[in-house]
């Protein structure tokens, strides 16, 4: 099945999010072999979960079904640019590429341009980011997970 084709899947399902459920446009799929073996939409609201975006949602959904956490071979269509927790996470699986609809540019248009912000803000020194964020020393050095995982494995 051609790109387009895959496209236009993803683009029916965030409209009959959108449709249905008064969600925003958001759909994803992940397709492995010309199968779509993952699926989702946004899911923020009604979960009331940050993190329940299309393409997280269509990537558990196609580790679920495949039995690993690697989707090497795999290809995420999606109806817009992901956002960086989306990008990040189709890195983490092994995603071969990832094809989407709408731009940054037309999400902020329409009033959903939040990750080119999250793009920003991650470009800049961890100092000049507009959350606080320092390491810290361990408070229990007795227990170090670190160091136990290496042990664990040898190292």
């Amino acid at each position: 099945m051609a790109q387009e084709q895959w496209l236009r899947k993803t683009i029916n399902l965030a409209h009959k999010h959108v449709g249905y459920y008064q969600g925003e446009p958001f759909a994803a799929i992940v397709v492995q072999g010309g199968s779509i073996v993952g699926q989702g939409t946004d899911l923020v609201a009604e979960r009331k979960d940050p993190t329940a975006h299309a393409e997280i949602e269509a990537i558990r959904e196609a580790c679920q079904v495949l039995g690993t956490t690697d989707l090497s071979g795999c290809i995420l269509y999606t109806s817009a640019h992901p956002c960086p927790m989306c990008l990040a996470a189709a890195y983490w699986a092994g995603i071969e590429a990832v094809y989407f609809v709408y731009s940054l540019e037309e999400l902020a248009a329409a009033g959903l341009g939040a990750g080119g912000e999250m793009y920003e803000q991650l470009a800049l020194p961890i100092g000049e980011r507009s959350i606080t964020m320092a390491q810290l020393a361990n408070p229990n050095p007795d227990k170090d997970p670190l160091a136990l995982w290496q042990e664990l494995q040898g190292q």
